[in-house]
C-alpha cells in the first residue's frame, strides 16, 4: 500500500487502529547567499546550523509512513503540525498520535488525539511521590514513542537526508520516501520472502 498524502496516512492509522507517532527532523543544507533577505529563515534554533525541517509520521512499529515537505529549520515541531495535521484529525476519525514536548497544546486543538509528555504540575518542592509518579509517566510516554527516532535513523541513512547538498529548493522532492521503498519496509519485505 502506498500512502501518498498525509490525509491518507490518517485514514489509514484510523482504519488500522493502530497509533501513530510523529516527530520533526532536521536535516542540514547550504547557507544560503549572503545578502539574501530570509538568509536567517534557514538558521536552525536548536543546532544553531543551516538547516531545513521535516515531520515524519511512522506507525507504532517504526515504519515510516510519511514525510512533510522541508521547510526552513526556524519553524517550530507545532507550527509545523497546525498547518495540515490539527484539521485533520480534528476532523477526520479517531487516531491517537504520539509526540514529544515540542507539541505541547496540540492535545486540546485535536480533541485528545495527539499524546504529549505529561505536564509538570508542581514544579519547586514536589515530594517524593509526585517526582517518582511523573518519572514513571514520563519514561513510559518516552518508550512507546520511541519508534519514531528508529524510523528517522533509517532514514537519514540516505546520506542526501542526513546532509543536503544540492539546492534547497529541491530537498521537499526527496523527502518523501515511499514506504515501498524505506529501509524498515524493504528488510521486512525481504525477511517475509524468504519465510514463504
Amino acid at each position: 500500500m502506498r500512502l501518498r498524502s498525509l490525509a491518507e496516512v490518517v485514514d489509514h492509522l484510523g482504519a488500522s487502529g493502530t497509533p501513530g507517532i510523529v516527530d520533526g527532523t532536521e536535516i542540514r543544507v547550504r547557507r544560503p547567499a549572503a545578502g539574501r533577505k530570509d538568509r536567517d529563515m534557514f538558521i536552525s534554533g536548536k543546532n544553531k546550523q543551516n538547516a531545513v525541517k521535516s515531520m515524519v509520521v511512522t506507525d507504532g512499529q517504526g515504519r515510516v509512513l510519511w514525510c512533510s515537505p522541508a521547510p526552513p529549520a526556524s519553524c517550530a515541531d507545532i507550527t509545523h503540525a497546525q498547518l495540515g495535521l490539527v484539521k485533520l484529525l480534528a476532523d477526520g476519525p479517531a487516531v491517537e498520535i504520539l509526540a514529544d514536548a515540542g507539541y505541547q497544546g496540540l492535545g486540546a486543538q485535536t480533541g485528545g488525539r495527539v499524546v504529549t509528555p505529561p505536564h509538570r504540575k508542581i514544579k519547586k518542592n514536589a515530594p517524593d511521590w509526585y517526582e517518582e509518579m511523573h518519572e514513571h509517566q514520563r519514561k513510559a510516554h518516552s518508550s512507546r514513542r520511541i519508534r519514531v527516532e528508529h524510523g528517522i535513523a533509517h532514514l537519514k541513512n540516505w546520506r542526501a537526508l542526513a546532509r543536503h547538498l544540492g539546492r534547497r529548493e529541491h530537498m521537499s522532492t526527496p523527502s518523501k520516501p515511499s514506504p515501498a521503498c524505506c529501509p524498515t519496509n524493504r528488510s521486512r519485505d525481504q525477511t517475509s520472502a524468504r519465510l514463504v
